[in-house]
């Protein structure tokens, strides 16, 4: 089957959808999307070609940082709907052929969780040792000198007791203590009371910060990581037909195969972000970001389809919920708008790896045209503001960088007609609808054969028709071309030439002799080309994918 000899699985040749639910429909008019939403907007996704749906968290939570702060793990929260609600939507999912993926969030709590409320009522309390506290320096001050993803200390004196605890994010997501016995045997029960009700398996937040060893300023990687990973594997997945998709921001292609080996007993694939993390500034990250480089994603992206090659498995995505809207970061939404995001979707979708589309990414929905810190509802953001501006920043330059990379891009509701709110609810929206929904819609877009949607459907459907696709070994070209990503993924006797212009000129290539192929256009995003030239012109954007038999 692969050069690989990979066991076929599933999910290999599935695409995911993720689905952002307070953004995505709102059934009941209160300008928060819910579960209801979604099951409404189900045959969407099946025409689509899509196979499994992940789920940003529905559980209940005060939404701080908007689900991914969670109070009762067993619980949904109110405004999504019930537990009912929930059944009935993996069910109909089912129905379809979709399955349903939760968004497992177990390296913290809310800090409304019972455990917490009880675990900061005493030092003696029974649930103490489910968190993270340390006492004060001689001078007060917190333990040691971490800090919070969201900014400033992550340390936080309660004043209870006079401990600080632990929070690598928000102040009110104190970080679980996995050294605690009954903290993982608490959450694997969890897990599989999710899995009894008929999933088809977890997406993991940060789950490299599990192993966290505090007192060493280990953050991710601890040494104890894998082990907690075995085990989970054992005590809930492991002996079902299920999906786990591990977030990792600190994977290296030497780490993921630690977490995604097919020996290893531990999860299906990684979702890292070194394209992503690449971009940012050494000092400001991502709130100034340095000028995009192709030459370097390639590099990246190559680096990854390589070190994956014979074992392990990657994800494949441009964008999420944490990150800015695709089109508007690598393409061009003022030139070439529809021309680009086709580009983005074929270079993705061709590599080996299970891709995600981030809803609204399948019309090309843009970054939301903010222009005022009171716009913006993430915690991150609002937290970031004011440090950076401590720190230096201008406010216009940090704007500047929000609106360009701030989460609440990607979280602005779906675009789904041109009426009131974008279609998306009939009251007010919980954050403003980009102002481009009048002409950027899924009513529209599934109506129109050249539209952004129809390409993500072909690219779907190819995946699930072609092996080579799935399972072909990636050869990049041109590496150091500025303009122009090239790669074959080759598969017994076929061969698979893609080529992307990622600039808004047109540019002659002087193509490598093992690339001048002929075969068949299996997509375009121009008029179909067949044959691949000595001397090949790529129009603004252009991309395409040719098919050929070789000796």
């Amino acid at each position: 089957m692969t050069d690989a000899s990979l066991s076929p699985l599933w999910w290999h040749q599935s695409t995911i959808y993720q689905v952002y639910p307070r953004s995505f429909a709102d059934s009941n008019g209160d300008g928060v999307g819910d579960l209801e939403g979604i099951i409404s907007k189900l045959e969407y996704l099946k025409a689509l070609g899509i196979e499994i749906i992940w789920l940003s968290p529905i559980y209940a939570s005060p939404m701080d940082d908007n689900g991914y702060d969670i109070s009762d793990y067993s619980a949904i929260a109110p405004e999504f709907g019930t537990l009912a609600d929930f059944d009935r939507l993996v069910a109909d999912a089912k129905s379809r052929g979709i399955g349903i993926i939760m968004d497992l969030v177990v390296n913290h709590t809310s800090d409304e969780h019972p455990w917490f409320i009880d675990a900061r009522s005493s030092t003696d309390s029974a649930y103490r040792n489910y968190y993270i506290w340390r006492k004060p320096a001689e001078n007060g001050a917190p333990p040691n000198a971490l800090t919070s993803s969201f900014g400033g200390s992550a340390w936080t004196l309660d004043p209870i007791t006079n401990e600080y605890y632990l929070h690598l994010f928000s102040r009110r997501q104190p970080d679980l203590n996995w050294e605690n016995p009954s903290v993982r045997e608490e959450i694997y029960k969890m897990m599989n009371w999710w899995l009894d009700r008929g999933i088809a398996g977890f997406r993991m937040d940060v789950i490299d910060y599990i192993g966290k060893q505090v007192d060493q300023s280990i953050v991710t990687d601890g040494p104890h990581l894998h082990d907690y990973l075995k085990e989970m594997h054992q005590a809930t997945f492991g002996s079902r037909d299920v999906l786990t998709v591990g977030e990792t921001w600190s994977a290296t292609p030497g780490s993921a195969l630690l977490y995604s080996g097919r020996e290893r007993k531990e999860l299906s694939m990684v979702f890292q972000f070194e394209h992503v993390t690449q971009q940012w500034d050494e000092i400001y990250g991502k709130w100034r970001s340095r000028p995009f480089d192709l030459v370097k994603l390639k590099s990246v992206l190559s680096k990854w389809q390589y070190a994956l090659s014979d074992d392990g498995w990657n994800s494949l995505f441009w964008g999420n919920h944490d990150l800015p809207r695709a089109v508007s970061k690598y393409g061009d939404v003022k030139g070439f708008p529809v021309e680009s995001a086709k580009m983005l979707a074929t270079v993705l979708h061709l590599l080996r790896g299970t891709p995600f589309v981030y809803q609204g990414e399948e019309i090309g929905m843009t970054n939301a045209p903010f222009t005022k810190i009171e716009q913006y509802r993430d915690v991150e953001t609002l937290n970031m503001h004011r440090l950076h501006l401590e720190a230096g920043l201008s406010p216009e330059e940090f704007i500047k960088g929000a609106s360009e990379n701030g989460r609440d891009n990607a979280r602005t509701p779906m675009q789904w007609t041109s009426g009131a709110n974008a279609g998306f609810t009939t009251g007010i929206p919980w954050i403003e609808v980009n102002r481009n929904y009048t002409a950027i819609n899924a009513e529209r877009a599934v109506t129109d054969e050249q539209s952004i949607w129809n390409h993500y459907r072909k690219l779907i459907a190819l995946r699930k028709k072609h092996s080579v696709i799935v399972y072909g070994r990636y050869q990049s070209y041109l590496d150091q071309h500025p303009d122009v990503f090239s790669y074959t993924r080759s598969l017994n006797s076929e061969r698979l030439v893609v080529m992307a212009n990622f600039s808004a000129r047109t540019i002659c290539v002087d193509m490598p002799n093992e690339l001048q192929l002929s075969g068949s256009c299996l997509i375009s995003n121009y008029n179909p080309i067949d044959q691949v030239p000595a001397m090949l012109n790529l129009r603004p954007y252009e991309a395409f994918a040719i098919l050929a038999e070789t000796d």
